[in-house]
């Protein structure tokens, strides 16, 4: 639970009013069958930071993850037993100083 605690408080750092209303987190899953995260770093710290695409297993299909940015949105993609590494990568890339 350690990783969604992380996850609530980066969500709740970056609440100020008007990011919540346009921006946020979104955890969904995808027919794949698997899970899709996107989190938009328009106006937060992170908007301009540079992410270099980690992609685990890609072209597998019962184990593999995808994360990169696009269109100022953080974005990771993988089978279902990788939501918490999903996250845990976008969480280490971003409380690293650039």
């Amino acid at each position: 639970m350690d990783i969604i605690k992380k996850i609530q408080d980066w969500y709740k750092s970056n609440c100020n009013g008007d990011w919540e209303h346009d921006w946020g987190v979104k955890i969904g899953t995808i027919d794949n069958p698997g899970w899709s995260v996107e989190i938009n770093l328009n106006a937060t710290i992170l908007e301009s930071k540079r992410f270099k695409e980690v992609k685990y297993n890609y072209k597998k299909e019962d184990d593999w993850y995808r994360c990169w940015i696009e269109n100022k949105a953080w974005r990771g993609v993988g089978s279902p037993q990788h939501l918490e590494t999903i996250l845990k990568i976008f969480l280490d890339w971003a409380r690293h100083e650039n």
